[in-house]
């Protein structure tokens, strides 16, 4: 196994040449930890979240999404503002294209729902480590699988406050000082 393959994607380009395909999972943890020097979700500077309601025009939220240059936007409830899920633009983007969608269908057609039942959420805050947001990224603390974004909340996961993705996290690396 090559070392590009033993590591998560995108380890390889942080860690550099000198990462191994012995390197122990604690090892590649500290090297992460060392970047991040106790940063949390927080020092992203996250942009507020924008969401969407199930009934808005596909249109209104790709337009809103290109505005603020988002590629993920929340639907909430237009009752009770609970999440229930998320449009992800590059997906929607295809799913026009293909004629799965159209402009004009409702975003509850395109949206993508979160899992309730069976299922347990990693609650990300502005108070989470780095370490914690990328594993998450990478499937662990609580995750089966990668995740693309994290939506940000309260503690009691009231509000959203933002939506945190792995674009972020490598931006984040790439211009804190060595």
């Amino acid at each position: 196994m090559s070392s590009a393959s033993a590591l998560p994607s995108g380890m390889q380009d942080l860690l550099g040449p000198q990462a191994h395909q012995d390197m122990p999972a604690t090892q590649i943890r500290s090297s992460w930890a060392s970047k991040y020097r106790g940063a949390t979700v927080e020092d992203l500077d996250p942009p507020p979240a924008l969401s969407s309601k199930p009934t808005d025009p596909i249109s209104t939220a790709l337009l809103n999404a290109y505005e603020r240059d988002y590629t993920h936007l929340t639907v909430v409830s237009e009752d009770t503002r609970a999440l229930l899920g998320y449009l992800n633009i590059p997906r929607l983007k295809q799913l026009l294209k293909n004629g799965s969608v159209r402009d004009n269908d409702s975003v509850d057609k395109a949206m993508q729902k979160f899992r309730r039942k069976g299922s347990v959420y990693k609650i990300i805050t502005m108070d989470t480590p780095l370490e914690e947001l990328e594993e998450f990224f990478n499937g662990g603390v609580n995750g089966s699988e990668p995740q693309d974004f994290a939506v940000v909340t309260d503690g009691a996961r009231r509000f959203v406050l933002g939506v945190a993705t792995k674009g972020d996290l490598e931006e984040f690396v790439k211009r804190r000082p060595a």
